[in-house]
């Protein structure tokens, strides 16, 4: 099959497999074009509440397809950089589901999600260090955010594989799954996120991701800015009410 961008949406979880299985999912430079664009489209979607990406069959992505590295201008770093923007960016809670190698662009795209939830025997590495390859500068603040430090330094310098035990230890992961209930996790996790506030969700995800590199009183207006959201929008009304009445909470931000 040639290497593409499989989407699926069910039950408000918009699912994007990368599939290239002859080279282990790598990402090509048309697949690196192609999902800004498609990201968009499913952030435009209102039934889409939770974005999975994955990959196909026992590997979640092996990185960008080497051959790509021949372009000397820079330009397929370009693409992968606002690809890895576009994901992080995405308006609702995303997961990534990692089976097998997450290495180089798998990780840059793993660390672009709000969430990584692994199944046991993953490998994950960062190998810029193997290639002669600067990392972006995005990427590489995004890793430090996640693992810190000495960690980020430890698969820069090394371009070295980590297993699930260590990545969850340094925070690059947030579960691990037995082999073979990955899937079912996702599913019961994404109908969980399905079924929460969105405003919550997305106050959440600007204040956790927004509020690094700007002054403290930006950071503390976005914060009124979204409390007020929050007491016009009758979500907290209708949360208070679910809990009194022993019901689930039936959110409608944004209305319309």
């Amino acid at each position: 099959m040639e290497p593409a961008l499989r989407t699926h949406v069910d039950g408000g979880t918009a699912t994007v497999t990368i599939s290239n299985t002859g080279k282990r999912n790598a990402m090509t430079v048309g697949m690196w074009r192609e999902l800004p664009p498609l990201l968009a489209r499913l952030a435009a979607d209102p039934a889409v509440r939770a974005l999975v990406l994955t990959g196909d069959g026992g590997t979640f992505c092996a990185g960008a397809d080497i051959g790509s590295l021949r372009d000397a201008s820079g330009a397929s770093e370009g693409l992968a950089v606002v690809a890895e923007e576009a994901l992080a960016a995405f308006p609702r809670p995303t997961v990534a589901a990692i089976r097998g190698y997450c290495v180089g662009g798998g990780a840059q795209l793993a660390a672009a999600c709000d969430l990584r939830f692994a199944e046991e025997g993953a490998l994950f590495g960062v190998p810029p260090a193997k290639l002669g390859v600067a990392y972006p500068a995005s990427a590489t603040r995004r890793l430090v955010r996640l693992v810190g430090p000495s960690a980020a330094k430890y698969l820069l310098f090394s371009g070295e594989l980590i297993d699930c035990a260590r990545a969850l230890r340094t925070g690059l992961v947030d579960e691990v799954l037995p082999e073979g209930e990955l899937g079912k996790r996702i599913a019961e996790f994404t109908a969980v996120l399905a079924s929460r506030s969105l405003l919550t969700q997305t106050a959440a995800k600007e204040l956790a991701d927004g509020t690094w590199d700007v002054p403290a009183e930006a950071a503390e207006a976005r914060g009124a800015h979204w409390a007020a959201q929050a007491r016009g929008s009758g979500e907290i009304a209708e949360g208070a009410a679910a809990f009194l009445e022993r019901r689930a909470p039936r959110f409608r931000w944004p209305a319309g």
